[in-house]
């Protein structure tokens, strides 16, 4: 297998990276109980995260191939490493703000690399659309396992128990782990750099150019809505979970792992079946069958009130039901990701990638901030209700995300046929 130290090395970035980001979900429910914050305060989390993954690509995408794709990763990793060991030895309700920010910086150099990395070691377009998926379905891997790392931590029969922290050390070796393999490994990014670097303002220029193009512009806006509806549900899972459902607090947050094992197994199913049906069927037919499951979860997680929960086995149906949206959801972000990538040569990547995390950061921060307000002030029903807007939206942008890309392909093929 061609490449395959620096791929397996992508996986386990990414699987360090899926634990400490959608911790947020279980973070907001314990900084509510132990640091005695509201829904709306908690919510502000997401935002510390998704904002700093905004801000870094913002600045550095257009200039990440002079950084070096390996060097960004690097780095990344080791400033991730350094602030987990700080976490439990400061805590407090502003150290988690910390946190998040400096794993939102981590990942941005993270993302953008992988991402830009993967048009570096696959030799078509099959290949890349196969590869985003499989590296995409292994960070809903690390999201699942992380729902059990942190249950494990948590100790219910201490009100405000710090322990649930330590768990932060756990995940400084993991991230040290992942900086000593990548050092480890070799990455040739010759075929991305250019003989003469443009000025830094010229290659931001570029980058605001690529924005504007239709194609681009009618992606970002699904991209956007499509990371609003998912950080609005996974990271508000485990409360709706407690408040809701009134499951215990561990069992909310190992119960909130559906989801994530429900997602990465429609990514996994999506990277089979996008070989042989067109995206654009796959993906409508997804949000069809969402739309229908969010129709038929929320009344029974409403009839299930009252209901005294102790484990899995007694648990109401809809704590089961509702997670597996992510079944349906899965599969728009890494089809619409690689389409949009495959259809640009390798030294527009990095700029793109960046546009990816940026659109799609500002998109996890306003899903959690709506969702969390709306929780705070009509409850977890309604507000989970309200992702039936989003699905909407979600719908109408595909469609004319699927014109355009089939117009850019037409120009292309008139293009390099000559016109015959």
């Amino acid at each position: 297998m061609p490449h395959w130290k620096i791929k397996l090395s992508l996986f386990l970035n990414y699987f360090v990276f899926a634990i400490l980001l959608n911790s947020v979900g279980t973070v907001i429910l314990q900084v509510q109980s132990n640091y005695g914050v509201t829904e709306s305060a908690a919510s502000v989390l997401e935002a510390f995260k998704d904002l700093s993954i905004a801000a870094v690509s913002f600045l550095v995408a257009s200039y990440i191939t002079r950084i070096g794709y390996k060097n960004a990763m690097l780095l990344a990793l080791a400033l991730v490493t350094l602030a987990c060991l700080a976490m439990p030895s400061l805590p407090s309700f502003a150290m988690t703000k910390v946190l998040f920010a400096v794993v939102g910086i981590s990942f941005a150099l993270i993302k953008v690399s992988v991402y830009a990395t993967l048009g570096i070691v696959t030799e078509n377009k099959k290949e890349h659309a196969s590869l985003m998926n499989f590296i995409e379905s292994f960070f809903m891997i690390g999201i699942l396992t992380g729902y059990f790392i942190f249950s494990a931590f948590v100790d219910e029969s201490i009100t405000q128990s710090d322990a649930w922290l330590k768990v932060y050390y756990l995940l400084a070796v993991i991230s040290a782990v992942a900086f000593v393999l990548l050092l480890l490994t070799t990455l040739d990014e010759s075929s991305v750099q250019s003989a003469e670097a443009k000025p830094f303002v010229k290659e931001f220029a570029d980058m605001i150019k690529l924005a504007i193009k239709p194609l681009v512009l009618v992606f970002i806006i699904s991209a956007f809505t499509y990371v609003l509806i998912e950080q609005s549900i996974m990271s508000w899972l485990p409360t709706f979970n407690s408040k809701v459902l009134n499951l215990p607090t561990t069992l909310s947050i190992q119960m909130a792992s559906i989801l994530a094992a429900s997602t990465a197994l429609g990514r996994f199913t999506a990277g089979i079946a996008l070989r042989k049906i067109q995206w654009f069927a796959v993906l409508m037919i997804c949000l069809l069958a969402a739309t229908v499951l969010v129709l038929v979860a929320i009344p029974l997680a409403q009839s299930s009130k009252g209901a005294v929960v102790t484990g899995w086995s007694t648990a109401p149906l809809g704590a089961f039901v509702f997670p597996l949206i992510g079944l349906f959801i899965a599969p728009i972000y890494p089809a619409i990701n690689s389409v949009i990538l495959s259809t640009l040569p390798a030294r527009q990547h990095g700029p793109m990638s960046g546009l990816i995390v940026i659109f799609s950061a500002l998109g996890g921060t306003t899903g959690s901030i709506i969702t969390g307000n709306i929780f705070e002030a009509y409850g977890g029903e309604t507000a989970f209700y309200f992702s039936l807007v989003p699905i909407a939206v979600l719908a109408i942008c595909l469609f004319f995300f699927n014109r355009l890309q089939k117009k850019s392909e037409a120009v292309i093929e008139f293009t390099t046929t000559g016109g015959h």
